[in-house]
């Protein structure tokens, strides 16, 4: 399988290209960036793994090259936050980046699975969706906004809460909703109720917080030297293996994603019904090797009062992060 990292050479880039290096389902790792990337691949490539590197500039045709019969797109391009930064902040240059190689995913592999790590996600996806679309080649069961790293932290940071009594590694943390902040909506009552119910209001609410906001918390040990990217790289290559596993014929991936609510997608009317004008949301979808299967809507249904409570707020934010996304691209034609 060829997957192909758009932004290879940067802090997301580099760790999540190892990673892929590592994997077994890769058999051909392209990767492309505006600096730096010869280096990346010149490094990787010493690594005795069978996967063939490859990589490539913008001269010369190096998008095209490096999109070339690719399999996965995994895009972490873009600038890192800052001190102060929120995700939106961030919008005004990441747009522009992810405009130009969802392009470039357009014209040269239109096929292929795209997973968007650039942030602002909840942005980014509906720019992506948006291009691919003005080129009739949008697939909505191929495009997929990262959010694993919401599940990764909400499944660690309850661990730690509870002094190690859960373990991490067995953990599944249901996140819905978006990807920054308040949108993030962590289901704590479904993935670990007796220990959950146990905790303060106080406890609760920190617990949230600190889910919601857990990039800060990177950003600030830091030192203004960078964000969250090994935690981040992690995350994206974790729904990169379980797309690979579920294109390969594995048919019991559920994992979550920052996806398009398309009406041929099994869930996604029933979703649509529950959340009325939301085109976009962060759920558990069903993989297989088309990409989206279906959408797992029982959290809906299962979710307690205050994280119905979390959701409405979600929502009113996600639909504005969603709609300056589109009116991005709609208001260049």
């Amino acid at each position: 399988m060829k997957v192909t990292v758009c932004g290879a050479a940067g802090g997301i880039g580099q760790p999540l290209s190892l990673l892929l290096k590592l994997s077994p389902y890769v058999t051909e790792l392209s990767l492309y960036d505006v600096v730096n990337s010869p280096g990346v691949g010149a490094d990787l490539s010493h690594i005795d793994t069978n996967t063939k590197i490859q990589s490539f500039l913008p001269d010369n045709d190096g998008l095209s090259k490096a999109l070339q019969n690719t399999d996965i797109v995994i895009i972490p391009a873009g600038v890192p936050r800052k001190p102060g930064m929120t995700r939106d902040d961030l919008f005004a240059i990441n747009a522009g980046i992810v405009r130009d190689l969802a392009q470039g995913v357009a014209s040269f592999a239109p096929d292929a699975f795209v997973l968007v790590i650039s942030n602002p996600v909840n942005s980014t996806v509906p720019i992506f969706a948006e291009v691919l679309k003005k080129n009739g080649v949008f697939n909505a069961r191929k495009l997929f906004g990262v959010t694993t790293l919401d599940l990764v932290r909400a499944n660690t940071f309850i661990s730690q809460l509870s002094n190690d009594s859960l373990n991490p590694e067995n953990l599944k943390i249901p996140v819905i909703g978006g990807h920054s902040g308040d949108t993030i909506v962590p289901l704590f009552s479904l993935g670990s109720p007796e220990f959950y119910k146990s905790l303060s209001i106080e406890q609760r609410d920190a617990l949230i917080h600190r889910v919601q906001f857990g990039g800060d918390e990177v950003v600030q040990a830091k030192k203004g030297m960078g964000s969250a990217t090994l935690s981040m790289a992690y995350s994206g290559f974790k729904l990169a293996e379980e797309l690979m596993k579920a294109i390969k014929g594995d048919s019991s991936i559920v994992d979550s994603s920052f996806v398009y609510l398309s009406d041929d997608i099994k869930g996604a009317k029933e979703v649509r019904q529950l959340l009325p004008d939301l085109d976009y949301i962060s759920l558990p979808v069903k993989l297989s090797a088309k990409g989206v299967e279906s959408i797992e809507i029982d959290v809906l249904n299962k979710i307690n009062d205050h994280e119905k409570e979390l959701l409405n707020v979600a929502i009113d934010q996600l639909k504005t992060n969603i709609s300056k996304g589109i009116n991005f691209i709609k208001n260049q034609a």
